[in-house]
């Protein structure tokens, strides 16, 4: 059930979308200005916020442009009485996901709010494709970018893809052949100790300055990177 923010000062108004929003099975948070929208926006987690311009305390459109800086990924919708080409740019240009004019049909607005979280929510699928994160450590794909707890780490690009194959299979031992076969596409000898010089190589950059250690060694088996893990060798 998503969860919806409505800013409306008009309280029969409120009550009416409110209520047609409930009966489309939206969870809804309701606010009768443009401040404590905001500090609603900003301390729960919404799927989507529905607000008036015209807004006392502070105006839909100022807190279309302040949450779009905090929060980019919630679709915004206005609902509002100013109806011409320039104040539907102006809206966009605030940073809305879409516009609809007072008076409206609530069968309009439910249907352009699914389309939004539909939009939104496949967006965010595809840019979670792009970032691997496992107990600090973040991986851009997309940048070639390395941090763990927020500190930036340099790796070579063999180091860059040992680690993306580690994170996409974290807790999970992985024997020396399906490294050599995954990461450097090749059958080499797994008898020669290539791979534990690129494991170590790693750990360096990985483990070294930090008090919680994440690429252990399993004797006989392979690696693993894990939390917490009973590791046969440091």
């Amino acid at each position: 059930m998503a969860n919806i923010l409505l800013i409306e000062d008009d309280d029969r108004l409120s009550r009416l979308i409110a209520k047609g929003l409930q009966e489309a099975e939206f969870e809804v948070s309701t606010a009768y200005d443009g401040m404590t929208g905001m500090k609603l926006a900003t301390q729960k987690d919404f799927d989507l916020v529905v607000t008036d311009i015209v807004l006392p305390k502070k105006d839909g459109l100022d807190f279309c442009k302040e949450i779009k800086t905090l929060k980019p990924n919630l679709p915004v919708v206005m609902l509002t009485a100013l109806g011409t080409t320039d104040d539907k740019l102006e809206g966009f240009d605030a940073g809305a996901d879409d516009y609809l004019t007072k008076p409206f049909e609530m069968r309009e607005l439910v249907a352009r709010i699914k389309v939004l979280l539909k939009r939104f929510s496949q967006q965010q699928q595809r840019q979670k494709v792009f970032v691997l994160r496992y107990e600090g450590i973040e991986m851009n794909l997309e940048q070639k970018i390395v941090n763990r707890d927020k500190i930036s780490i340099k790796l070579t690009p063999k180091e860059f893809n040992l680690l993306k194959f580690m994170l996409e299979n974290s807790e999970r031992v992985l024997s020396r052949s399906e490294i050599a076969e995954k990461v450097w596409e090749t059958h080499f000898d797994t008898g020669t100790n290539f791979i534990d010089v690129y494991i170590n190589y790693l750990r360096k950059k990985i483990d070294k300055d930090f008090a919680v250690k994440l690429i252990h060694t399993k004797a006989g088996m392979g690696f693993i990177l894990k939390k917490d893990y009973e590791s046969d060798i440091s």
